[in-house]
This record gives structure tokens, sequence and C-alpha cells, in this order.
């Protein structure tokens, strides 16, 4: 039996549907929908007015990200559009020389593999290393060689739910010197994620997955150290050093991670993303985390015990995190997957089978649901 969930009421969800697609785009928490609200009653009855308030609560959003990530400050987080935008960042703004290296798995989602693509032209090797041994952090690690240049991996990767040690891939950069670069958007709210305790250079992850919030909001952290290391590839009044002060006729970019801010901020999903980040740090990433735990274990163990299946996600704890990946013999999972989007499980159909993926508010009742949809499918699937 899973432990209940006090927070329940911010997610007063369809009764008629079982959400398991966190790991895709997730439901507002109640908080959120009503921030947004408020905000858009605040600008259709006054505009404005109340800019400076606004300011300040894209300080607090900083501060709660910085909080998330563990973050020496705010300003080494800047606020980004998603994602991809983050890492093409750190693409197209290093120097490169021909014959330089990056590493990324076999196993990345596009958006941790096309910018690094995009440097081919430039003469960047591309190389990517298979996860599907008994070791995928020592394989990464033994591909790194002399023209190894950055390390960009996931840190849970997004059709497995492999997690990986993210600890010991960056102590492995940084003695060899090698850039480590962190795709956090499958475990930044589900997962605890200690930017200095991994030694990581870079690390990004959408708002709209783990994190409850809306799309169009990210978060890009680049420890201080490297920051200047990174040519800028877009410009405007809002990454500037003396940021309000528009007659001045020169300019300088941030000193903080600011500068990677060209223009005017995205202050709708800013209230929506602050919002949900206040619930997430109230519950706690510690107690975040075991609540997955609770779920994925149990959907495992569940899923495992129907004839035929098929796990394609780990099973092990400190493997997985919320993503729960599975198939079964003689059965199309294309099908299965749409059938169950039908029956009103909400899910996705990855790596060659169905993703499951609960958060920590997930019910006992939703899970058993799902689960009781999912055997009827396959008995009628199998004809029985």
């Amino acid at each position: 039996m899973l432990h209940d969930c006090q927070w329940n009421d911010e997610f007063p969800q369809d009764p008629a549907i079982c959400y398991l697609n966190h790991a895709a785009v997730a439901p507002w928490p109640k908080r959120a929908a009503e921030a947004v609200k408020a905000f858009a009653c605040e600008n259709l009855h006054q505009g404005a007015r109340d800019y400076p308030r606004w300011v300040q609560l894209e300080h607090r959003l900083r501060g709660q990200l910085q909080t998330l990530l563990n973050a020496p400050g705010k300003g080494d987080i800047a606020l980004v559009k998603n994602t991809s935008e983050a890492l093409s960042f750190v693409a197209m703004g290093l120097d490169w020389t021909e014959g330089d290296e990056v590493l990324i798995s076999d196993e990345e989602f596009p958006s941790n593999r096309i910018p690094w693509e995009a440097l081919a032209p430039r003469g960047v090797r591309l190389r990517q290393v298979s996860l599907n041994g008994a070791d995928p952090e020592g394989a990464l690690i033994e591909a790194m060689g002399p023209a190894t240049r950055l390390l960009s991996i996931s840190s849970v990767q997004y059709a497995s739910g492999l997690r990986m040690d993210l600890a010991r891939l960056g102590r492995a950069c940084r003695e060899r010197g090698i850039l480590f670069c962190v795709d956090a958007i499958q475990s930044l709210g589900a997962i605890e994620l200690d930017v200095q305790a991994i030694h990581c250079d870079f690390a990004m992850a959408d708002g709209h997955k783990w994190l409850l919030g809306p799309e169009g909001l990210g978060v890009f952290y680049c420890r201080r150290e490297v920051r200047d290391r990174l040519h800028l590839t877009q410009f405007g009044w809002h990454m500037v050093e003396a940021l309000g002060d528009y007659d001045r006729a020169d300019w300088m970019p941030a000193s903080t991670a600011r500068r990677f801010e060209p223009g005017s901020p995205n202050t709708l999903a800013q209230h929506a993303l602050s919002a949900s980040l206040e619930l997430l740090l109230e519950v706690g990433l510690g107690r975040i985390q075991e609540a997955l735990q609770q779920r994925t274990a149990y959907l495992i163990q569940s899923i495992g015990a129907l004839p035929g299946a098929r796990l394609l996600s780990p099973a092990t704890p400190e493997r997985r995190a919320g993503i729960v990946t599975f198939s079964f013999a003689g059965i199309d999972s294309q099908r299965l997957y749409q059938r169950l989007m039908q029956a009103g499980v909400v899910c996705a159909a990855r790596g060659g089978g169905v993703r499951w993926s609960p958060h920590f508010y997930t019910s006992q009742q939703v899970l058993d649901r799902a689960l009781g949809i999912l055997r009827g499918l396959l008995q009628e699937a199998r004809g029985s």
C-alpha cells in the first residue's frame, strides 16, 4: 500500500483519466492555475502598473531554482525558453577546434543530440556511446580520449528511465579537464540534484515535466568559472550589466547568467512556475523522491507479474527515477498505447514500449485503475 499524499487537493484531475505522463507534459497544481488566473485579472484591470512586483517574482523564481539545483548563487541561474535553447547556448558558444570530440549516449532525446550534430561543419566529431552494458558510466569514461572536449548526458534517459551516476561522471570529467553538461529535464523535480556535488559545468531543464510548470520556460545553470567561455549568440536589452539604463550608449554583458536572457521575460509562465516550485519545495525533494520510488516499485512489481511482460526500465532503486517503460510479448506496443489512451490512461509510447510516469502525488487508486485497464486490454488482445 502506497502512502497517501496530503497534497492531493492540489491536483483535482478529471476522475475519468489516469495521468501517468509527467515525463512528457505534466498537469499543473491548483496553485499554479490560480497564480495565472490572478495574473490575468491583474493585466485585465490594471495592466503593468505593478511591474516592479513582477521583477521581484522573477528574483524569487531564480532563488527557487537555485535551491532545487543547489547552485552557489542566483547569479548562476538563467531563465530560458527551453532545454534545447540552453543546450544550444553551450554548443554554439564554445570555441571549437577541428578534431574536437563531444560524447553523448546512444539513448538521448533529440534535444541533446541535434545541437552537437550541428557542429559537424566546424569539424567537431560526435560520438554516441552505448549504455546497454552492465556499467554505462564506465563505458562513457572509457570512451573519453585526448580529443574529448565535452560530455553531455541526460540525468535520466527519457525512454528507458535509466538514471545515471552523475557524480561519478562529473569526477571523471573534472580529472580529465572535460566539460560536463547535464540535461536534467527527466530528473529535476523528481529526484534530488546537486550541481555542485556532481561537478557539472552546465545543467538545463524545462519546467513542464517534473517541475509541474508550463511549457515555454526552463532553467540554465552555468558554473561561474566557465561562464566567460561561452560566446553569446543572442543580444538585447535584458542581458546587459546596466539593466534598466536605457539611455546608455555603451554596454557589456551581465556578469551573471542573465547574460543568456536577451529580451523580455515570460512573466506569465514565471508566475505559474514559481507557484509550482513553491509546492515542490514545500513537499521537499527528498520526500518526492521517496514517493516516486514507492510508485515506480509498485508499477514494476505489478506489471512485471503480468504474462509476457518485458520491463524496459531498470528495477533497482539507484537506477530508476519516475519512468516505467514496458512491452508485452506478442502485443503491438503502439496499438497498446493507443488503446490505453482511449481508455483514459494518459501515457506515452517511447523506446519500443509504453511509458508510464507517475509523480509523487499519484494515488494508489489511480495506479490500480490504470493497471486494471491494462490487464483488460491484454486479455482482449489475446482473445481470452
